[in-house]
Order: structure tokens, then sequence, then C-alpha cells
């Protein structure tokens, strides 16, 4: 695509999100102006911001860090209530605002839940890069808790019904379709999992028989049946280290096998969450590389499909 034709649907995409969004809470804020009052939910420190969104490209012409940084800065958040009744779940969507390509991505966090700032700063990185990013709270309320002990995870886990869970996904997924179909946006969309929400990534996909997803992009998933991907129809990409004992190479490879035009990326030496929660020098590093592959992935699988749909 040449930049000028960027540039229409870049423009287009713009436009249309700014009418899906006119309709949210008003406290919604672009971060700059947020830091003061939606600190808890969406603040991002601006040295991170800096090295999160590095990598984009706002223009042909704008290549300064200052320039980098403002399109960064440019990234509205909105505190959603998706559902009504008890059926009623959090969530929080992240929209570009610069370069917004107008394709959707539903990302799933771990068991420390969707407010985590691990998940939210992933979440505001793809933001960066020109996408409308759904998070949204797998766990009504009770993620799991860093200094909770472990004696308890396995109470906290079961507590989590598997039935509930696919049924908030459902949701969040029809929330999409309808208000991306409504402001004629994208009516395709790209699937993101981490470790727990890795694992329910797998099982959402073998069981979206209407192909609302093209992609999926799983992070060390965790608890996954092999057999979920006789029915996936889309491509997925699989990172995951070769250290992680929650996502077993060798699940990972007969996933690969089974789903066509898959690919699996392991690295060596590389434990459970390296990706989205590096813990050194060296797991930046790779961490760093992994988003590289992912957001490369979202622009293949992805984002040509939607920019058909927006223009």
């Amino acid at each position: 695509m040449t930049a000028s034709a960027s540039a229409v649907v870049s423009f287009v995409a713009s436009r249309r999100i700014n009418a899906l969004t006119a309709s949210l809470p008003q406290s919604s804020l672009s971060l700059s102006r947020r830091r003061r009052n939606y600190a808890s939910l969406l603040y991002v420190p601006r040295d991170v911001r800096k090295l999160f969104c590095a990598q984009v490209k706002v223009s042909d012409e704008l290549s300064s860090e200052q320039e980098e940084d403002e399109a960064c800065e440019l990234v509205n958040g909105h505190d959603l209530l998706i559902g009504e009744g008890e059926d009623t779940i959090h969530a929080y969507l992240l929209t570009a605002v610069k370069n917004n390509n107008g394709a959707g991505v539903l990302l799933l966090s771990d068991i420390f839940g969707f407010e985590d700032s691990s998940t939210r700063d992933f979440a505001y990185r793809v933001a960066c890069n020109g996408f409308n990013v759904l998070v949204p709270d797998l766990f009504r309320g009770n993620p799991w808790k860093k200094d909770w002990p472990k004696s308890d995870f396995d109470e906290w886990i079961q507590a989590q019904s598997p039935l509930r869970v696919s049924k908030d996904i459902d949701l969040c997924t029809k929330w999409l379709i309808d208000e991306f179909k409504s402001a004629g946006i994208s009516e395709k969309f790209g699937l993101i999992g981490f470790c727990f929400g890795g694992g329910r990534l797998i099982e959402t996909l073998a069981r979206d028989t209407n192909s609302n997803f093209l992609t999926g992009i799983c992070f060390y998933g965790a608890r996954m049946d092999p057999s979920w991907s006789n029915q996936i129809q889309v491509p997925v990409l699989f990172i995951s280290g070769d250290k992680d004992p929650l996502c077993p190479v060798n699940v990972l490879e007969e996933m690969e096998r089974n789903i066509k035009g898959t690919k699996l990326v392991v690295y060596s030496g590389r434990g459970h969450g390296f990706a989205h929660r590096p813990e050194s020098q060296e797991e930046d590093k790779d961490a760093e590389d992994a988003f590289g592959v992912a957001r490369n992935w979202l622009q293949e699988k992805l984002l040509a499909s939607a920019v058909q749909s927006v223009v």
C-alpha cells in the first residue's frame, strides 16, 4: 500500500473510531490529560510510553523522538461496562488517535487481571501501533493477587467457571462486532492472550464458527487442550520459552501441526511471562523481539483484511 493510500485509510478509520467512541463515558480523556483523573486505570509513565512506542511510524515525514512520543500520547482510553444485570463486566478500550487502522483486538489477560500494569502497558503498546484494543475483566473483580499464598491457587482457579469466562469473552466479542459494525469500521478482529488468557484464546478460536477473528496470538498459553486445535480455522502465532513448565513446547508443536498457517516462536532459556513481564535485561531484549514478531503478525494477518473493510 502506498503512503497516500495509508493516509486515507488512517483518516477514514480515525473518523469512524471517533464516531464509535463519541457515545462512550464522558470521563474518556486522552492519556496526557488523564494522568490526574484516571491514573488508577490507564496511567502509563512517560518514560515507559517512550520505550513502548519507539517503533511507531507516524508518517514518512515524522521521525523525531518528540513526534513519536506525541503520537503515543494520543491514545484514548475508555472505561466500559459491557452487558446488562448480572452479566455486566468491566473492560477498557484503548483507541489509537493517530494512524488508527480501524482494526480491533480483544486482549485476554493472565491471572493477574485486566487492571494489572503489565497487561495495561502491553495493550497500550498495541494501541500505539494503530489498533483499537479491548481488555475485559475475565475474573469479575477477583483476579489472583501476587501476595496470596500459593496453596490457595487451586481453589481460586476452580472458582473461575470456564463456562462463565467463555460467556464473558463471547459477550465482549459481540460488543466489538456490534459497535465497530455500527460505526462502519471493521467486522473482523484479532485475539491476543497471555497465560490463562492464552488458554482461553485457543478455546475461543475453536468455538468461533462465525469466523469473527482473523487470527490469534497466544503468549505461553496455560491449561490448553491440544484437541481444540483441530477445530481452529485461522492462523495462530504461538510465542513461548523453552523453560516454561506451564506451556510445554511439545504441546505447541502439536497444535502448530494441526492449525494451518500457524507459526511457533520459541525463545531459548525463557520461562513463563517473559514477553510482557521481563525481569532482566536479557528478557527485555527477547520481550522486544517478541513484541516485534507479534506486531508484524497482526499487520500481516489482520491489518490487510481490516483495511479492505475500512476502504
